[in-house]
């Protein structure tokens, strides 16, 4: 029974602690997440956020901690309805696969280093903080997965048989697939710079190095991020939900529980690309003098990594929502020609630069010389600021909201009556 145990049973027990641990978090935090945007949002706009829900049947508030449960019991209590016109099985699949491809990505992504050893029959080894270990190619599965939320919206917008689903989910996999571009040209340069495609290698490389790629690479860091916030969708680029102009986008005709796998799945993208910037930019769990780099650790060291990386974590969230609240939202033409004519030239420019400073390193290293790190983050910003030096002078300093001339009807045509001028062709 025991040898049964220890070669069956341990390991898959630690796999599936994780993967119910992981998708408990996820759930909880994008609960309390929507809750704190929202004190957020108020604390912006000088008003009071969500502070009377406490626990039920009680006249304790909590500071309002009960609104997620009350928000959650309310979706959960509203009728599931399924419009007629709707393509029943395309209009079931579309929240699922978003929100599967959401939930999938967390499989690689590390939540810390590693654990100590822990006495369990089977288990004769450190227990490493994320759910699928030594998974070679992560930033390919986590860069695969994340393309496949533009079949969730383009099925949500097609399924829904409504001009507006589908014009929402025109538009919004039309930004998607833009700014996928700019996104995979920031994580090629970090790719490059560290010499894998594994997180928690990237995260040990600017460990051991002590230098951050946010400061060897200034330009892919504002390159990724404002493509990571195109792809969740947050203001200033969220065209493909905005109510003013699209009625709700492509999940118009969602409501129920449907709707809130698309509302979950919109946070935990947020998240996603939190956890990528810390990790690609900031060093993930390590921090000068608190977490110095090294495999044999404790108990205290390794609790701290994981405090220090969701610190970050939470930092690079409050600044997501802190953007949502502060900027307008762009025009759907300014928000394409910030992707094509802005974004993918820097993004190329950063991997240049970033090839060549790896190269030249390489080249030293081959003669036996040493490069200073001071020399490679003074190429990094020097490359960033001419970047966006010329990007500046090349691109209009404002945006002309005023209507497009080409747009306009012919003059013929500008008046509607029986006192209408008529076209001279018309009358002949």
């Amino acid at each position: 029974m025991q040898t049964m145990i220890e070669t069956w049973m341990a390991p898959l027990i630690v796999p599936l602690v994780k993967i119910a641990l992981v998708i408990f978090g996820l759930m909880t935090a994008a609960a309390y997440l929507v809750l704190l945007e929202r004190w957020i949002a108020a604390w912006v706009q000088d008003r009071k956020g969500p502070n009377r829900v406490g626990i039920p049947l009680t006249k304790i508030k909590l500071f309002g901690l009960g609104q997620p449960l009350a928000d959650g019991l309310k979706f959960i209590f509203k009728e599931e309805y399924t419009p007629a016109h709707v393509d029943k099985a395309l209009f079931i699949l579309a929240p699922l696969t978003i929100m599967a491809a959401a939930l999938a990505v967390f499989a690689v992504i590390p939540f810390g280093s590693e654990l100590p050893m822990i006495e369990i029959p089977g288990i004769n080894h450190p227990i490493q903080l994320i759910v699928a270990p030594n998974v070679d190619v992560g930033m390919v599965y986590v860069f695969a997965l994340s393309s496949i939320a533009v079949y969730g919206v383009i099925l949500g917008g097609w399924a829904s048989n409504n001009k507006y689903s589908f014009l929402g989910g025109l538009r919004s996999s039309a930004q998607l697939i833009a700014y996928e571009i700019p996104l995979g040209l920031g994580i090629l340069g970090v790719v490059l710079a560290s010499g894998s495609l594994r997180l928690d290698e990237i995260i040990n490389g600017q460990a051991e190095s002590g230098v951050w790629n946010a400061f060897s690479q200034p330009l892919g860091l504002v390159v990724f991020t404002i493509a990571a916030f195109a792809e969740a969708a947050r203001l200033p680029f969220d065209l493909p939900e905005c109510e003013q102009e699209l009625i709700g986008g492509y999940h118009t005709e969602y409501a129920g529980m449907k709707l809130l796998l698309f509302l979950i799945a919109e946070f935990l993208h947020m998240v996603v690309a939190a956890f990528l910037i810390v990790i690609l930019f900031f060093g993930g769990w390590h921090l000068w003098g608190m977490t110095p780099p090294g495999a044999a650790i404790g108990w205290p060291e390794a609790i701290l990594r994981v405090l220090v990386l969701f610190g970050k974590v939470m930092a690079v969230i409050v600044f997501f929502m802190m953007v949502r609240w502060s900027w307008p939202r762009f025009r759907f033409d300014q928000l394409m020609n910030l992707a094509w004519k802005v974004m993918l030239p820097l993004g190329l420019v950063n991997l240049v630069a970033v090839a060549f400073v790896v190269e030249y390193v390489h080249v030293r290293k081959l003669e036996g010389l040493d490069t200073s790190e001071f020399f490679v983050i003074g190429i990094g910003w020097f490359v960033a600021m001419v970047a966006w030096l010329l990007a500046g002078l090349l691109s209009p300093l404002h945006a002309d909201n005023r209507p497009r001339l080409d747009m306009r009807r012919p003059p013929d045509f500008e008046h509607v009556g029986p006192d209408a001028p008529q076209s001279q062709e018309l009358v002949s």
